[in-house]
């Protein structure tokens, strides 16, 4: 069933659950020109509400809630390395520190103690870069983090059980990549682990229930299980259809579902599960 309309036609924007359950979109474009603006839509009466505008206008940028209840807004065209925040009991935004670099198509990861883990991208329109940076909401500083093994984006960057962040495939100058590997946040280095069976970009990670990794997408339907305690790669059972940017969602009976996408310019509406074997249970 349709559920309300937005306020603002948008592609390329960003939501993000809150903590109190509604859902704030951001940005993105309306074929014409980028969005500032933000809309909240209500579960519990299927309204969508604009909710002010933020500071800058601001497609392919992230969107992360805190562990403090606030949604930290990063990067993104044509804004690249203003930062600011959002708070959902004001519905106010306010500018927060800048990062060191330019950023768009990066990803952003919560950490165990709070902080933010900012990797990759392309540096504004130019080269994909290696950098990763800091955020502490605490300060709202960034400081310089370890670099990468490799340059990408369009990658995906997954935390583990054990705090471990995974970063997986993605592009490097137009190339596809199928390494992998993981920031360690008590150490702060990274190191290369094995590498995907398949290289991929605008893929999914997803962490299942019992801590493997889950990874489905591109212009593939084959889909792979990483193992943390092995640190290996191996094959997972196939999708129905080759989906290129799909979504990734991890149910709460252990399921992933995974929808949408496109296949040879073609969007897809089309979705399917992914039921974990009874070893992956």
């Amino acid at each position: 069933p349709v559920d309300g309309s937005y306020n603002s036609a948008r592609k390329w924007h960003r939501a993000s659950v809150l903590t109190n359950g509604k859902v704030l979109i951001t940005g993105g474009s309306d074929d014409y020109s980028f969005l500032n603006s933000a809309e909240l839509y209500d579960p519990s009466t299927g309204i969508w509400t604009t909710s002010g505008s933020m500071n800058f206008k601001r497609w392919v940028h992230t969107a992360t809630v805190l562990t403090n209840g606030k949604v930290l807004v990063v990067g993104g065209s044509p804004s690249p390395k203003t930062a600011e925040l959002y708070n959902p009991l004001t519905e106010i935004w306010e500018m927060t520190g800048d990062m060191n670099l330019e950023r768009i198509f990066h990803t952003v990861s919560i950490l165990t103690d709070g902080k933010v883990l900012v990797v990759g991208g392309r540096l504004g329109s130019v080269d994909e870069t290696n950098t990763a940076e800091l955020y502490d909401p605490s300060t709202g500083n960034w400081t310089m983090a370890n670099s990468m093994n490799y340059e990408r984006k369009d990658h995906t960057a997954s935390v583990l059980i054990n705090g471990e962040v995974l970063v997986t495939g993605g592009e490097n100058n137009n190339s596809l990549l199928n390494s992998a590997e993981l920031y360690n946040p008590l150490t702060k280095n990274w190191i290369l682990i094995n590498s995907m069976n398949e290289k991929r970009a605008y893929h999914t990670a997803t962490v299942l229930k019992n801590g493997n990794v889950l990874v489905a997408g591109h212009s593939l339907n084959i889909a792979e299980l990483y193992d943390p305690s092995a640190k290996a790669w191996r094959s997972a059972s196939p999708m129905n259809s080759r989906r290129g940017s799909p979504t990734a969602s991890l149910l709460t009976d252990g399921r992933v579902l995974v929808a949408g996408g496109s296949w040879l310019l073609f969007a897809l509406n089309s979705a399917e599960l992914f039921y974990p074997n009874v070893t992956n249970v």
